[in-house]
């Protein structure tokens, strides 16, 4: 990019492997490997790495360096597990009000989403995505609990802006779990049955993340262990 500084650079670079899971949590960010990666001294990556974890992206641990920032698991469950209860209400509440032309609305934007899978941009599919889920949820007609799907919702920006750069193979079952739930819709199916397969929705992407977070800790664990029978021996 024109004008853009060395340290300008070196942030956009592992920040944009940290979006497209290339980075994934809890990998080590070594600075001189970066640095040759991209021609330059170590200087701009360490500031580059200052800035990420001033974002939250990274943190910096003495003995073990720089990596990738691990999910606050705690913040995530709770977040994901009150959205899956109040946007499944939300849904089951709305879907008498939604028309075949919202339906399929929400079909075109599906359809957007499954074109994106073969090359994968985990930032615009969670924009779609959350595209997709307002035709459905914004038509709740109880305020209180829409207010609460608006607060989930953007809880989940500030924890991590998209679970699918985390895990990715996450999307394929998504878009299949999308088409389901509008099928249950357009049949008018009970509502109950709306708001179970909803929160089900939510609540395996949940299971998809904390499963790769655990698998991230093993790996993490692993890693230190080698590292001071290393130092050791």
């Amino acid at each position: 990019m024109t004008g853009e500084s060395k340290s300008q650079r070196a942030y956009r670079f592992i920040r944009e492997r940290i979006e497209d899971g290339r980075y994934v949590p809890g990998y080590r960010l070594v600075l001189g490997t970066i640095a040759r990666e991209l021609d330059v001294s170590v200087v701009p990556v360490r500031e580059a790495i200052r800035l990420l974890e001033a974002e939250g992206l990274v943190t910096f641990e003495r003995n073990v360096g720089a990596q990738v920032a691990l999910i606050h698991e705690a913040e995530y469950l709770y977040t994901m597990q009150t959205l899956s209860l109040v946007e499944g209400a939300a849904t089951a509440l709305a879907a008498p009000a939604i028309t075949p032309e919202r339906i399929e609305q929400a079909r075109a934007i599906n359809a957007r989403m499954r074109e994106m899978l073969a090359a994968f941009d985990p930032h615009r599919f969670t924009e779609l995505n959350l595209e997709f889920h307002t035709v459905l949820f914004e038509l709740c007609p109880n305020p209180h609990v829409l207010d609460l799907v608006h607060r989930g919702w953007n809880r989940l920006k500030v924890l991590r802006d998209t679970s699918f750069g985390f895990v990715p193979g996450r999307a394929h079952a998504s878009v299949d779990e999308h088409d389901a739930l509008l099928d249950l819709i357009e049949r008018h199916a009970d509502p109950l049955e709306i708001e179970l397969a909803a929160r089900r929705h939510r609540t395996n992407t949940l299971d998809a993340v904390l499963a790769q977070q655990a698998a991230a800790h093993r790996h993490h664990d692993t890693t230190s262990d080698s590292a001071t029978k290393a130092s050791i021996a």
